[in-house]
């Protein structure tokens, strides 16, 4: 029987991490969580007010600040750090150049040090920061993956619950692309239970669905939540926590997240959000689906944004 500590790793203790980790904590996800931040002082004041927090909970998890070099024990390294808040107008692509400049630093100190484990990348621009720690780190690409479009397949499950007054578990719908504008979902793969999502939609509500409005709705949620409070934090707390606990658990369930290619859906050099199943490896298989005409389409755009944004990470 293993007994080793499942051990996760945060890596920037701003408003995404200390949200993750109180979900980690309070969904019992392991049973030790550093936090890593440039300002240790406010790093170290996290950890003991999550420990407070941890006394009530069942079982004990050891909640610690370290830097980012003492990884070599770790499972799971969550990256959360940025470059910095986005300004009115900006995209996610944005913030390419200043957090490219921060992993350039970070993941080679890591690997020097004995990093075996995963890399979850939960910052912006999310796929191709994803690209680059896998190609700074050279593991295997099953160890590199990204939260990518499963936030925003998230946010299109609760879109149509609200809507079909269903449970959003029971709503097999989901975006693939880039966690960005590119995205899209996947509307020939959509159905409740087998039943083709807009079947249902026009049973209950006796309208058509539309299917841009909706895929519209979903992308701009983000920026919505961001413009109203300044970040987003507890819905990508909740998405790290899920991919943490389906990788702990060997669950080889597939989530819509950021995965390095090779071949799969044509396309190789680049990372991008597609269904992989998860085991405690990191990513068992990914899985290929014959995509629509347009959709392959949006698939082949958001590739080749993707792909353009690669060639701008500085060296």
């Amino acid at each position: 029987m293993n007994t080793k500590p499942r051990k996760v790793m945060i890596i920037g203790a701003g408003n995404v991490g200390t949200a993750a980790a109180w979900a980690l904590l309070n969904q019992n996800i392991c049973e030790e969580l550093v936090l890593v931040d440039l300002n240790k002082t406010r790093a170290e004041a996290h950890c003991q007010d999550l420990s407070d927090a941890a006394a009530y909970m069942p079982g004990m998890m050891t909640i610690t600040q370290r830097d980012a070099s003492d990884c070599a024990d770790v499972d799971i390294a969550v990256i959360t750090v940025s470059g910095g808040p986005l300004k009115p107008g900006q995209t996610r692509l944005d913030e390419l150049t200043n957090t490219a400049r921060i992993m350039n630093k970070i993941v080679p100190d890591m690997m020097a040090n004995g990093f075996n484990g995963i890399f979850l990348i939960a910052t912006n621009p999310c796929d191709i920061i994803t690209w680059q720690v896998w190609q700074l780190s050279g593991l295997p690409r099953n160890q590199v993956i990204g939260t990518g479009v499963w936030l925003d397949t998230t946010r299109l499950r609760r879109t149509l619950a609200q809507a079909l007054d269903i449970g959003p578990q029971s709503i097999d719908a989901f975006i693939l692309g880039e966690h960005g504008d590119a995205q899209f979902p996947v509307w020939s793969h959509s159905s409740v239970y087998g039943s083709p999502v807009s079947d249902v939609w026009k049973r209950r509500t006796g309208t058509e669905l539309d299917t841009d409005a909706i895929a519209e709705k979903v992308r701009k949620l983000g920026f919505e939540i961001y413009a109203g409070k300044g970040c987003t934090e507890f819905g990508i707390a909740g998405t790290i926590t899920e991919i943490c606990r389906n990788i702990f658990t060997g669950s080889h369930r597939a989530l819509a997240i950021s995965c390095v290619l090779d071949g799969e859906y044509g396309k190789t050099g680049i990372a991008i959000g597609v269904p992989a199943v998860l085991a405690q490896s990191g990513v068992q298989q990914i899985i290929e689906l014959q995509l629509a005409a347009d959709e392959q389409a949006k698939f082949d755009d958001a590739a080749r944004i993707i792909q353009q944004n690669i060639a701008r990470l500085p060296q």
